[in-house]
């Protein structure tokens, strides 16, 4: 490491910080880019915060009420993923917040039952618990506590999540299932460029206020073709990316690339074939995909980031016993983060990588 040398500490950290994300994402993930189906469309290669900034350049563009804001968003946010939308639609329809995400939230709740379009973005989602409050007790329950007269449905929140390669505690949370228990809320993880773009718009079109959460991890080593022109995805069905017969293999987010990944080791290593599941969307969840997959294979892992007590996983192993215990040939198994806040160094032995979830699928199979 001798080139090091004559650089200043401060950049010799961001070379180290740099070098260490590209090792976490060799060793935690590879990438498996969407193969569309689509061969007359226009396509664009882009990135995962370009295909968000895509989506929300699309609303700002064709609805006139539609307004994004939250802290840092006016020079493009965190990640960029509004990157010259300022410049493109003025501030006030692009600005930023104070340091507030009660505030934050507050604001969007009461102009989108203004009948406006509200995009709110909390720059990480470790940061979305203090407006916890009015998401679970106002945004979710504005229309039931009004008995339709009310509602806030136009109220979209963005917030980034997951591992990052050196986020620690506060940057590297998935806080998905605090807001599963929620009845009025919808919850939405992408995969890739091409869900994200697809998802966000119906997620911003969508009648209910909407969680939208976005791997940061897949923000810039996420790349994919994706179509130039407007295009919603539904929310509430589940993606079978590959199929198979032996077991069935779940997640969401950046766990689906690390899944198809073990798919492939265990038919290499093992002969085991593997059926591979995004569930996509949290809330509301595709269980009859899941329960189909499970009475076809006999056996099911689910795999998150969030730690493995009452983490979305333990909802769909409930759901699956209770439609497939007789069809059931092994215990449901489970690979998730641990029962500790997240840690630093440490990051690789807490996330659930390929090791862990080929180690899960081989004793699935040998119960």
């Amino acid at each position: 490491m001798h080139f090091l040398i004559k650089r200043s500490p401060k950049r010799n950290y961001a070379l180290f910080k740099n070098l260490y994300c590209l090792q976490l994402r060799k060793n935690h993930f590879k990438y498996y880019a969407e193969s569309l189906d689509v061969p007359t469309a226009k396509t664009v290669r882009l990135n995962l915060f370009q295909a968000i900034n895509n989506a929300l350049d699309i609303t700002l563009r064709s609805d006139p009420s539609s307004v994004l804001f939250g802290e840092d968003v006016g020079f493009g946010g965190v990640f960029r993923c509004s990157l010259d939308l300022q410049k493109k639609y003025g501030k006030e329809r692009v600005f930023n917040t104070p340091l507030c995400e009660q505030g934050i939230i507050g604001f969007g709740i009461g102009y989108a039952a203004a009948g406006a379009t509200a995009v709110a973005e909390i720059q990480f989602a470790d940061y979305i618990f203090p407006a916890f409050d009015q998401i679970v007790n106002e945004a979710a329950k504005y229309r039931y506590r009004s008995g339709n007269t009310f509602e806030c449905g136009k109220l979209t929140i963005r917030a980034p999540c997951m591992a990052v390669g050196h986020g620690a505690l506060y940057h590297s949370q998935s806080p998905e299932a605090f807001f599963a228990h929620c009845p009025g809320l919808k919850i939405v993880i992408p995969r890739g460029p091409y869900k994200a773009k697809g998802l966000l718009l119906s997620c911003i079109r969508d009648p209910d206020p909407c969680l939208f959460l976005e791997p940061k991890i897949l923000y810039r080593s996420a790349v994919e073709e994706i179509p130039i022109e407007d295009y919603e995805l539904p929310i509430g069905k589940a993606d079978i990316l590959k199929q198979g017969s032996d077991t069935t293999l779940i997640g969401w987010g950046t766990q689906i690339h690390v899944l198809l990944e073990v798919a492939e080791l265990a038919q290499e290593k093992f002969n085991i074939n593997c059926e591979v599941i995004d569930l996509v969307s949290i809330l509301p969840w595709d269980k009859q995909t899941v329960v189909d997959s499970v009475k076809k294979t006999g056996r099911l892992l689910i795999a998150h980031e969030a730690p493995g007590t009452l983490g979305f996983g333990a909802e769909i192993a409930a759901s699956v016993q209770e439609e497939c215990l007789l069809f059931l040939q092994a215990p449901i198994y489970r690979v998730t983060g641990f029962d500790t806040p997240f840690p630093h160094v440490f990051e690789p032995f807490y996330l659930p990588d390929k090791y862990r979830c080929l180690s899960a699928v081989k004793k699935l199979m040998e119960f």
